[in-house]
């Protein structure tokens, strides 16, 4: 399922795509526009602005703009910011697998291979999808 946290972050940066020239735009503005809490909205677009997604500028004329492209910013690497994995199980995940207590061996485990398959599809269509994407829709 989908977290606050992931479908905030995405209307925030459809919402950042769609402005003219990568004009700043204040946190208050986002917040009311897509309605989204403000406290809430802060703590994300901090996160993407510390992964590179973002940039602010201060004082008049301020607030966040995009720092890379639209068609740049592939959504798997969105995800990963705002949510972590893109595995459903740990034990299948690229850049956080762990092991799991309960299992003896993946490699024999039908669950592991099923989720490992829907791992990849998820993967490939986020890998193959952009925010300038999202925007089009």
């Amino acid at each position: 399922m989908l977290t606050k946290r992931a479908k905030y972050g995405l209307k925030a940066m459809k919402y950042l795509a769609e402005q003219p020239t990568a004009s700043p735009v204040l946190i208050s503005e986002i917040s009311e526009q897509e309605n989204i809490p403000f406290k809430f909205l802060q703590g994300i677009l901090l996160s993407l602005k510390r992964h590179g997604f973002l940039d602010s500028k201060k004082g008049k004329g301020g607030g966040y703009f995009l720092k890379i492209p639209a068609d740049q910013i592939n959504m798997a690497s969105l995800f990963r910011v705002l949510d972590g994995p893109i595995a459903l199980v740990p034990c299948v995940s690229m850049n956080y697998y762990q092991r799991c207590d309960d299992c003896p061996d993946e490699e024999i485990c039908s669950v592991n291979r099923l989720m490992a398959q829907v791992r990849d599809r998820t993967l490939k269509l986020l890998e193959n999808e952009t925010l300038e994407d999202l925007i089009k829709d």
